[in-house]
């Protein structure tokens, strides 16, 4: 699938989040401790939307940003319908803007994921005109198999045209 731009509506969602940067996130097993404890947590989350979970990064706004040395936020969460839902105890609400974002789905290990990221930031945005607004999110749904070379993740990086 070649990226491509769409536009998304405001969503609300709730779950756990951490700072960290790519090294500390893979050596201490951030995601994968914040998704177990997010699932832990799935009954205290009212109006649910679906079983999909989201991961929205979110970036400093700095020219000399490396996602390998500089920490950033991660939040890991489901979708909640209703702004009045109880937040379990450690988690918190977050509204992902309603904006214009670049969708590409990543193939492949989630390990392999730095090649989809390179690709669009490195390469696509660019190329086509975009600029990055400093946060982007993964939908982790019937397809997220992170362990598997058919695992498949929906990429949504929130841009502007130049």
């Amino acid at each position: 699938m070649e990226p491509k731009v769409v536009q998304k509506n405001a969503i609300q969602i709730i779950g756990y989040e951490f700072e960290a940067n790519l090294k500390e996130i893979e050596e201490q097993q951030l995601g994968k401790k914040t998704l177990e404890k997010l699932k832990e947590s799935v009954d205290e989350i009212e109006n649910k939307v679906g079983d999909h979970v989201y991961m929205t990064q979110i970036y400093p706004m700095r020219e000399d940003f490396d996602a390998e040395v500089h920490q950033f936020k991660q939040i890991i969460g489901f979708e909640v319908d209703e702004l009045d839902s109880n937040i379990p105890k450690g988690a918190v609400r977050h509204t992902i803007p309603e904006n214009d974002y670049v969708c590409y789905t990543h193939h492949g290990l989630e390990s392999e994921l730095h090649n989809s990221y390179s690709f669009l930031y490195g390469k696509w945005l660019e190329e086509n005109g975009y600029v990055p607004l400093g946060y982007d999110v993964e939908l982790w749904g019937e397809r997220y198999q992170p362990y598997c070379t058919d695992n498949q993740i929906d990429l949504f990086i929130a841009v502007k045209s130049k």
